[in-house]
Protein backbone atom coordinates (compact mmCIF):
# COMPACT_ATOMS: atom_id res chain seq x y z
CA UNK A 1 0.00 0.00 0.00
CA UNK A 2 1.15 3.24 -0.49
CA UNK A 3 1.59 5.53 2.24
CA UNK A 4 2.01 9.37 3.18
CA UNK A 5 2.77 11.89 5.89
CA UNK A 6 1.48 15.42 6.20
CA UNK A 7 2.49 17.89 8.42
CA UNK A 8 -0.43 20.61 9.08
CA UNK A 9 -4.17 19.98 9.59
CA UNK A 10 -5.51 23.28 7.76
CA UNK A 11 -7.46 23.55 4.52
CA UNK A 12 -4.61 21.96 2.52
CA UNK A 13 -3.99 19.57 4.83
CA UNK A 14 -6.94 18.26 5.16
CA UNK A 15 -7.54 18.30 1.52
CA UNK A 16 -4.34 16.30 0.79
CA UNK A 17 -5.30 13.62 3.21
CA UNK A 18 -8.94 13.30 1.79
CA UNK A 19 -7.49 12.51 -1.57
CA UNK A 20 -4.79 10.47 -0.90
CA UNK A 21 -7.35 8.31 1.42
CA UNK A 22 -9.52 8.16 -1.66
CA UNK A 23 -6.94 6.71 -4.02
CA UNK A 24 -5.70 4.29 -1.34
CA UNK A 25 -2.53 5.52 0.34
CA UNK A 26 -2.37 5.04 3.95
CA UNK A 27 -2.19 8.49 5.15
CA UNK A 28 -0.75 10.14 8.72
CA UNK A 29 -2.02 13.85 9.39
CA UNK A 30 0.71 15.28 12.74
CA UNK A 31 -0.60 19.14 13.58
CA UNK A 32 1.65 20.63 16.44
CA UNK A 33 -1.25 22.48 17.36
CA UNK A 34 -5.24 21.95 17.68
CA UNK A 35 -7.21 20.13 15.05
CA UNK A 36 -10.76 22.08 14.60
CA UNK A 37 -13.60 19.71 15.86
CA UNK A 38 -15.08 19.77 12.06
CA UNK A 39 -11.50 18.51 10.73
CA UNK A 40 -11.08 15.68 13.07
CA UNK A 41 -14.81 14.88 11.85
CA UNK A 42 -13.30 14.52 8.25
CA UNK A 43 -10.37 12.50 9.17
CA UNK A 44 -12.60 10.09 11.67
CA UNK A 45 -14.86 9.82 8.79
CA UNK A 46 -12.75 9.06 6.36
CA UNK A 47 -10.61 6.45 8.16
CA UNK A 48 -7.51 9.01 8.50
CA UNK A 49 -4.62 8.41 11.55
CA UNK A 50 -4.14 11.46 13.00
CA UNK A 51 -2.35 13.21 15.76
CA UNK A 52 -2.34 17.12 17.19
CA UNK A 53 -0.68 18.87 20.21
CA UNK A 54 3.01 17.54 19.22
CA UNK A 55 4.75 15.36 16.50
CA UNK A 56 5.65 11.72 16.53
CA UNK A 57 8.85 12.38 14.49
CA UNK A 58 9.70 8.77 14.24
CA UNK A 59 6.25 7.61 12.91
CA UNK A 60 6.62 10.91 10.61
CA UNK A 61 9.69 10.10 9.03
CA UNK A 62 8.97 6.18 8.80
CA UNK A 63 6.74 7.51 5.74
CA UNK A 64 8.04 7.29 2.36
CA UNK A 65 6.81 11.08 1.22
CA UNK A 66 6.30 13.87 3.55
CA UNK A 67 3.41 16.79 2.48
CA UNK A 68 3.61 20.36 4.78
CA UNK A 69 1.32 23.19 5.14
CA UNK A 70 2.76 25.98 3.29
CA UNK A 71 2.97 27.93 6.03
CA UNK A 72 5.77 25.38 8.21
CA UNK A 73 8.33 26.55 6.69
CA UNK A 74 11.82 24.01 5.46
CA UNK A 75 14.02 25.38 8.85
CA UNK A 76 10.81 23.34 10.82
CA UNK A 77 12.61 20.79 12.79
CA UNK A 78 10.48 17.89 11.25
CA UNK A 79 11.21 18.83 7.83
CA UNK A 80 14.53 19.49 8.18
CA UNK A 81 15.13 15.93 9.67
CA UNK A 82 12.63 14.43 6.44
CA UNK A 83 15.29 16.71 4.23
CA UNK A 84 18.58 15.29 5.40
CA UNK A 85 16.95 11.75 5.20
CA UNK A 86 15.75 12.03 1.66
CA UNK A 87 12.44 11.63 2.58
CA UNK A 88 10.68 14.01 -0.58
CA UNK A 89 8.71 17.06 1.20
CA UNK A 90 5.85 18.49 -1.23
CA UNK A 91 2.85 20.77 -1.59
CA UNK A 92 -0.42 19.66 -1.23
CA UNK A 93 -0.77 21.26 -4.76
CA UNK A 94 1.94 18.95 -6.16
CA UNK A 95 0.21 16.06 -4.52
CA UNK A 96 -3.16 16.97 -6.19
CA UNK A 97 -1.51 17.30 -9.73
CA UNK A 98 -1.21 13.90 -10.20
CA UNK A 99 -4.55 13.37 -9.53
CA UNK A 100 -5.92 16.14 -12.18
CA UNK A 101 -6.28 15.44 -16.16
CA UNK A 102 -7.20 19.13 -16.42
CA UNK A 103 -4.67 22.16 -18.06
CA UNK A 104 -3.51 24.24 -15.06
CA UNK A 105 -3.69 28.10 -14.81
CA UNK A 106 -0.78 29.12 -11.85
CA UNK A 107 -1.01 32.37 -11.17
CA UNK A 108 1.32 33.82 -8.39
CA UNK A 109 3.01 37.69 -7.50
CA UNK A 110 3.64 39.47 -4.25
CA UNK A 111 0.41 41.37 -4.94
CA UNK A 112 -2.44 41.37 -7.49
CA UNK A 113 -2.62 37.00 -7.90
CA UNK A 114 -5.77 36.71 -5.57
CA UNK A 115 -7.84 39.34 -8.29
CA UNK A 116 -6.58 37.76 -11.28
CA UNK A 117 -6.82 34.58 -10.27
CA UNK A 118 -10.61 34.95 -9.15
CA UNK A 119 -10.87 37.52 -12.74
CA UNK A 120 -9.48 34.72 -14.75
CA UNK A 121 -11.82 31.88 -13.18
CA UNK A 122 -14.93 34.66 -13.70
CA UNK A 123 -13.79 35.34 -17.33
CA UNK A 124 -13.40 31.59 -18.25
CA UNK A 125 -17.00 30.58 -16.81
CA UNK A 126 -18.20 33.26 -18.32
CA UNK A 127 -17.23 31.69 -21.75
CA UNK A 128 -18.85 28.73 -20.86
CA UNK A 129 -15.67 26.76 -20.03
CA UNK A 130 -15.58 23.65 -17.41
CA UNK A 131 -13.02 25.37 -14.78
CA UNK A 132 -12.34 24.97 -11.21
CA UNK A 133 -10.78 27.33 -8.63
CA UNK A 134 -8.72 26.50 -5.92
CA UNK A 135 -4.64 27.36 -4.23
CA UNK A 136 -4.83 29.95 -2.10
CA UNK A 137 -8.88 30.80 -2.96
CA UNK A 138 -11.39 29.20 -1.32
CA UNK A 139 -11.29 25.34 -1.16
CA UNK A 140 -8.29 23.51 -1.59
CA UNK A 141 -7.26 21.62 -5.27
CA UNK A 142 -7.25 18.27 -3.60
CA UNK A 143 -10.61 18.04 -1.60
CA UNK A 144 -12.19 19.38 -5.10
CA UNK A 145 -10.50 16.55 -6.89
CA UNK A 146 -12.32 14.18 -4.60
CA UNK A 147 -15.28 15.35 -5.77
CA UNK A 148 -14.36 15.27 -9.26
CA UNK A 149 -12.25 16.89 -12.27
CA UNK A 150 -12.30 19.83 -14.46
CA UNK A 151 -10.10 19.89 -17.84
CA UNK A 152 -9.03 23.70 -16.78
CA UNK A 153 -8.01 24.47 -13.44
CA UNK A 154 -7.00 28.58 -11.98
CA UNK A 155 -4.31 27.82 -9.01
CA UNK A 156 -3.28 30.84 -6.72
CA UNK A 157 0.15 29.91 -5.56
CA UNK A 158 1.91 31.65 -3.39
CA UNK A 159 6.35 31.16 -3.53
CA UNK A 160 5.70 28.57 -0.23
CA UNK A 161 3.64 26.47 -2.34
CA UNK A 162 5.84 26.96 -5.71
CA UNK A 163 8.95 25.63 -2.91
CA UNK A 164 6.91 22.62 -3.19
CA UNK A 165 6.68 22.27 -6.60
CA UNK A 166 8.44 18.78 -8.24
CA UNK A 167 6.55 17.81 -11.32
CA UNK A 168 3.46 20.55 -11.40
CA UNK A 169 3.44 22.10 -14.93
CA UNK A 170 1.22 24.93 -15.77
CA UNK A 171 -0.12 25.58 -19.14
CA UNK A 172 -0.28 28.64 -18.38
CA UNK A 173 1.68 30.63 -15.94
CA UNK A 174 1.05 34.64 -14.91
CA UNK A 175 3.60 36.47 -13.02
CA UNK A 176 2.08 39.43 -11.60
CA UNK A 177 4.85 41.12 -9.70
CA UNK A 178 7.82 40.43 -7.60
CA UNK A 179 8.76 43.08 -4.45
CA UNK A 180 9.96 42.65 -0.76
CA UNK A 181 8.22 40.33 1.05
CA UNK A 182 8.44 37.28 3.17
CA UNK A 183 12.37 37.55 3.16
CA UNK A 184 12.51 35.79 6.75
CA UNK A 185 11.58 32.47 4.90
CA UNK A 186 14.33 33.20 2.19
CA UNK A 187 17.09 34.85 4.78
CA UNK A 188 16.60 38.03 3.61
CA UNK A 189 17.96 37.59 0.64
CA UNK A 190 15.28 39.29 -2.16
CA UNK A 191 17.05 37.09 -5.10
CA UNK A 192 16.02 33.84 -3.12
CA UNK A 193 12.33 35.12 -3.02
CA UNK A 194 13.05 36.10 -6.97
CA UNK A 195 13.75 32.56 -7.93
CA UNK A 196 11.13 30.92 -5.98
CA UNK A 197 8.56 32.74 -7.71
CA UNK A 198 10.06 31.95 -11.18
CA UNK A 199 10.51 28.02 -10.19
CA UNK A 200 6.75 28.11 -11.29
CA UNK A 201 8.56 27.98 -14.95
CA UNK A 202 10.72 24.92 -14.05
CA UNK A 203 8.60 22.11 -15.87
CA UNK A 204 7.21 24.38 -18.37
CA UNK A 205 7.94 23.75 -21.87
CA UNK A 206 7.49 25.68 -25.56
CA UNK A 207 3.92 24.77 -26.38
CA UNK A 208 3.33 26.50 -22.60
CA UNK A 209 2.55 30.44 -22.08
CA UNK A 210 3.97 32.76 -19.61
CA UNK A 211 2.76 36.07 -18.74
CA UNK A 212 4.20 38.48 -16.35
CA UNK A 213 4.51 42.82 -16.03
CA UNK A 214 7.33 43.92 -18.04
CA UNK A 215 8.10 46.39 -16.53
CA UNK A 216 9.19 44.56 -13.41
CA UNK A 217 12.85 44.58 -12.87
CA UNK A 218 12.87 41.56 -10.30
CA UNK A 219 11.23 39.37 -12.43
CA UNK A 220 14.01 40.41 -15.72
CA UNK A 221 16.80 40.03 -12.86
CA UNK A 222 15.01 36.24 -12.18
CA UNK A 223 14.60 35.61 -15.93
CA UNK A 224 18.11 36.90 -17.24
CA UNK A 225 20.09 33.59 -15.45
CA UNK A 226 16.78 31.18 -17.01
CA UNK A 227 16.75 29.90 -20.22
CA UNK A 228 13.20 30.63 -20.76
CA UNK A 229 11.04 27.76 -22.76
CA UNK A 230 7.21 28.45 -22.98
CA UNK A 231 5.89 31.43 -24.94
CA UNK A 232 5.90 35.09 -23.23
CA UNK A 233 3.32 37.25 -23.50
CA UNK A 234 4.17 41.19 -21.66
CA UNK A 235 1.82 43.00 -20.23
CA UNK A 236 2.82 46.89 -19.71
CA UNK A 237 2.33 50.58 -18.70
CA UNK A 238 4.37 51.50 -21.50
CA UNK A 239 4.50 49.82 -24.81
CA UNK A 240 2.96 46.88 -26.49
CA UNK A 241 4.32 43.55 -28.05
CA UNK A 242 3.05 40.87 -30.39
CA UNK A 243 0.97 38.47 -27.61
CA UNK A 244 0.98 40.94 -25.22
CA UNK A 245 -1.09 43.98 -23.51
CA UNK A 246 -0.74 47.72 -22.64
CA UNK A 247 -3.07 50.08 -20.19
CA UNK A 248 -2.34 53.63 -21.66
CA UNK A 249 -4.56 55.49 -19.08
CA UNK A 250 -8.14 55.07 -20.64
CA UNK A 251 -8.11 51.76 -22.00
CA UNK A 252 -6.66 48.32 -22.21
CA UNK A 253 -5.23 47.07 -25.74
CA UNK A 254 -4.56 43.43 -26.22
CA UNK A 255 -2.31 42.38 -29.20
CA UNK A 256 -3.76 38.29 -29.63
CA UNK A 257 -3.16 36.75 -32.70
CA UNK A 258 -2.61 39.10 -34.80
CA UNK A 259 -5.71 41.03 -33.69
CA UNK A 260 -6.10 44.45 -31.58
CA UNK A 261 -8.60 44.07 -28.81
CA UNK A 262 -9.62 47.31 -27.31
CA UNK A 263 -11.11 47.69 -24.01
CA UNK A 264 -12.51 50.90 -22.12
CA UNK A 265 -11.59 51.59 -18.52
CA UNK A 266 -14.88 52.76 -17.79
CA UNK A 267 -16.73 49.75 -19.33
CA UNK A 268 -14.76 47.43 -16.18
CA UNK A 269 -15.22 46.47 -12.90
CA UNK A 270 -12.01 47.21 -11.94
CA UNK A 271 -10.28 50.57 -11.88
CA UNK A 272 -6.22 52.16 -11.35
CA UNK A 273 -3.10 51.05 -12.78
CA UNK A 274 -3.19 47.74 -11.05
CA UNK A 275 -5.82 46.33 -11.47
CA UNK A 276 -5.74 47.19 -15.26
CA UNK A 277 -2.10 45.04 -14.58
CA UNK A 278 -4.37 41.98 -13.30
CA UNK A 279 -7.14 43.22 -16.31
CA UNK A 280 -4.34 42.04 -18.98
CA UNK A 281 -2.88 39.18 -17.08
CA UNK A 282 -6.23 37.45 -16.57
CA UNK A 283 -7.51 38.64 -19.86
CA UNK A 284 -4.79 37.53 -21.51
CA UNK A 285 -4.72 33.74 -20.09
CA UNK A 286 -8.25 33.45 -21.02
CA UNK A 287 -7.92 34.62 -24.35
CA UNK A 288 -5.37 31.47 -24.39
CA UNK A 289 -7.88 29.23 -22.67
CA UNK A 290 -10.12 29.75 -25.54
CA UNK A 291 -12.30 33.11 -24.33
CA UNK A 292 -13.90 34.66 -26.92
CA UNK A 293 -13.41 38.38 -26.88
CA UNK A 294 -17.37 39.44 -26.39
CA UNK A 295 -18.16 37.22 -23.25
CA UNK A 296 -14.17 38.25 -22.57
CA UNK A 297 -15.79 42.21 -22.95
CA UNK A 298 -18.98 40.99 -20.67
CA UNK A 299 -17.00 39.54 -17.93
CA UNK A 300 -14.65 42.08 -17.62
CA UNK A 301 -17.50 44.72 -16.60
CA UNK A 302 -19.73 42.16 -14.14
CA UNK A 303 -16.70 40.80 -12.26
CA UNK A 304 -16.53 41.61 -8.28
CA UNK A 305 -13.73 41.15 -6.77
CA UNK A 306 -12.96 39.52 -3.85
CA UNK A 307 -13.76 41.16 -0.26
CA UNK A 308 -11.48 43.02 1.88
CA UNK A 309 -9.63 44.23 -1.54
CA UNK A 310 -10.91 47.91 -2.89
CA UNK A 311 -14.36 46.72 -1.73
CA UNK A 312 -16.29 49.72 -1.53
CA UNK A 313 -18.69 49.52 1.41
CA UNK A 314 -20.70 52.62 2.03
CA UNK A 315 -21.27 56.34 1.01
CA UNK A 316 -22.17 58.63 3.73
CA UNK A 317 -22.57 62.52 3.46
CA UNK A 318 -20.48 62.28 0.14
CA UNK A 319 -17.66 60.38 2.22
CA UNK A 320 -16.83 57.18 0.15
CA UNK A 321 -15.63 54.37 2.36
CA UNK A 322 -13.20 51.52 1.04
CA UNK A 323 -11.83 48.16 2.65
CA UNK A 324 -8.67 47.26 1.47
CA UNK A 325 -7.86 45.84 4.66
CA UNK A 326 -5.89 43.25 2.52
CA UNK A 327 -3.45 46.01 1.54
CA UNK A 328 -0.76 44.16 4.36
CA UNK A 329 2.12 45.09 2.81
CA UNK A 330 3.80 48.45 1.56
CA UNK A 331 3.42 47.64 -2.26
CA UNK A 332 -0.11 46.97 -1.86
CA UNK A 333 -0.85 50.04 -0.37
CA UNK A 334 0.97 51.76 -3.06
CA UNK A 335 -1.94 50.81 -5.72
CA UNK A 336 -4.82 51.34 -3.07
CA UNK A 337 -3.58 55.28 -2.80
CA UNK A 338 -2.78 55.38 -6.32
CA UNK A 339 -6.20 54.74 -7.62
CA UNK A 340 -8.09 57.31 -6.15
CA UNK A 341 -7.88 60.47 -7.27
CA UNK A 342 -10.03 61.89 -4.52
CA UNK A 343 -8.45 63.71 -1.69
CA UNK A 344 -7.86 60.81 1.18
CA UNK A 345 -8.46 59.98 4.66
CA UNK A 346 -6.08 57.31 5.53
CA UNK A 347 -6.06 54.50 8.28
CA UNK A 348 -2.91 52.30 8.49
CA UNK A 349 -0.81 50.71 10.97
CA UNK A 350 -0.74 47.20 12.41
CA UNK A 351 2.12 45.00 12.85
CA UNK A 352 4.92 46.65 10.82
CA UNK A 353 6.91 44.27 8.58
CA UNK A 354 9.81 45.72 8.39
CA UNK A 355 8.46 48.23 6.34
CA UNK A 356 10.14 51.48 4.35
CA UNK A 357 7.31 54.12 4.02
CA UNK A 358 9.63 56.13 1.58
CA UNK A 359 7.83 54.25 -1.38
CA UNK A 360 4.56 55.47 -0.35
CA UNK A 361 5.41 59.46 -0.14
CA UNK A 362 4.69 60.06 -3.67
CA UNK A 363 1.43 59.12 -3.46
CA UNK A 364 0.81 60.59 0.16
CA UNK A 365 2.16 63.89 -0.30
CA UNK A 366 -0.77 66.29 -1.14
CA UNK A 367 -3.44 63.50 -1.58
CA UNK A 368 -4.01 62.60 1.93
CA UNK A 369 -5.22 64.72 4.13
CA UNK A 370 -5.69 63.26 7.17
CA UNK A 371 -3.76 59.98 8.45
CA UNK A 372 -5.37 57.76 11.16
CA UNK A 373 -2.66 55.38 12.88
CA UNK A 374 -4.64 51.98 14.08
CA UNK A 375 -2.34 50.11 15.95
CA UNK A 376 -0.80 48.80 19.21
CA UNK A 377 2.09 50.67 18.07
CA UNK A 378 2.31 53.57 15.68
CA UNK A 379 5.73 55.66 16.35
CA UNK A 380 7.09 54.43 13.12
CA UNK A 381 4.06 55.01 10.91
CA UNK A 382 3.60 58.66 12.37
CA UNK A 383 7.51 59.34 12.43
CA UNK A 384 7.23 58.40 8.86
CA UNK A 385 4.65 60.63 7.66
CA UNK A 386 4.98 63.50 10.43
CA UNK A 387 5.07 67.14 7.82
CA UNK A 388 4.10 65.21 4.99
CA UNK A 389 0.28 64.78 5.59
CA UNK A 390 -1.19 67.65 7.52
CA UNK A 391 -3.41 65.90 10.11
CA UNK A 392 -2.32 62.21 12.09
CA UNK A 393 -4.65 60.55 14.13
CA UNK A 394 -3.65 57.25 16.16
CA UNK A 395 -6.29 54.88 17.87
CA UNK A 396 -6.62 51.41 18.53
CA UNK A 397 -10.54 51.54 18.14
CA UNK A 398 -11.73 51.04 14.67
CA UNK A 399 -14.96 52.31 15.20
CA UNK A 400 -13.35 55.75 16.19
CA UNK A 401 -11.23 55.86 13.33
CA UNK A 402 -13.98 55.07 11.19
CA UNK A 403 -15.69 58.12 13.47
CA UNK A 404 -12.98 60.35 12.63
CA UNK A 405 -13.21 59.75 9.00
CA UNK A 406 -16.96 60.70 8.18
CA UNK A 407 -15.81 63.39 10.70
CA UNK A 408 -13.02 65.13 9.24
CA UNK A 409 -13.96 64.43 5.47
CA UNK A 410 -16.45 66.31 3.19
CA UNK A 411 -17.82 65.64 0.31
CA UNK A 412 -15.96 63.45 -2.57
CA UNK A 413 -13.48 62.70 -0.19
CA UNK A 414 -12.52 58.73 -0.14
CA UNK A 415 -12.16 57.21 3.35
CA UNK A 416 -9.50 54.06 2.77
CA UNK A 417 -8.26 51.05 5.11
CA UNK A 418 -5.07 50.12 3.87
CA UNK A 419 -2.98 49.34 6.54
CA UNK A 420 0.40 48.39 5.29
CA UNK A 421 0.75 45.97 7.46
CA UNK A 422 -0.05 43.04 9.35
CA UNK A 423 -3.17 42.53 11.11
CA UNK A 424 -2.29 40.34 14.14
CA UNK A 425 -1.68 43.01 17.23
CA UNK A 426 -5.42 44.02 17.54
CA UNK A 427 -7.60 41.94 14.98
CA UNK A 428 -7.48 38.22 14.22
CA UNK A 429 -5.91 38.38 10.80
CA UNK A 430 -7.03 40.74 7.51
CA UNK A 431 -10.62 39.25 7.43
CA UNK A 432 -11.25 40.09 10.71
CA UNK A 433 -10.04 43.57 10.24
CA UNK A 434 -11.91 44.42 7.05
CA UNK A 435 -15.02 42.48 8.69
CA UNK A 436 -14.85 45.21 11.45
CA UNK A 437 -14.05 48.16 9.39
CA UNK A 438 -17.40 47.21 7.62
CA UNK A 439 -19.58 46.85 10.55
CA UNK A 440 -18.01 49.89 12.44
CA UNK A 441 -19.31 51.87 8.85
CA UNK A 442 -22.65 50.44 9.20
CA UNK A 443 -23.08 51.21 12.79
CA UNK A 444 -22.18 54.57 11.40
CA UNK A 445 -24.91 54.75 8.87
CA UNK A 446 -27.47 53.51 11.08
CA UNK A 447 -26.63 56.32 13.40
CA UNK A 448 -26.85 59.37 10.61
CA UNK A 449 -30.45 57.95 9.41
Amino acid sequence: MKRIAILGAGESGIGAALLAKENGYEVFVSDGGTITDNRKLLLEEAGVDYEEGSHDVEKLLGYPELIKSPGIPYSHSVVAAAVEQGIPVIDELEFAFGFSRGKVIAITGTNGKTTTAMLTYHLMKRGGLDVGLGGNVGQSWASQLVQGDHDWWVLEVSSFQIDGFRSLRPKIAVLTNITPDHLDRYDYEMENYIQSKLGLLKQMGEEDDFIYYREDQHIWRGMSSMNIRPNVHEVSLETIEKGGGLYNGAEVKLNFRNQMISIPENEMALKGNHNMLNVMCASTAALLAGVPEETLKIGLADFKNAPHRMEKVEELEGVTFINDSKGTNVDATVYALSTYKEPLIWIAGGVDKGNDYETLMPVVKDHVKVLICLGKENNKLKAAFEGVVPVILETQDISSAVEWGLERGTSGDVVLLSPACASFDLFKNYEDRGDQFKEAVKKLKLKAI
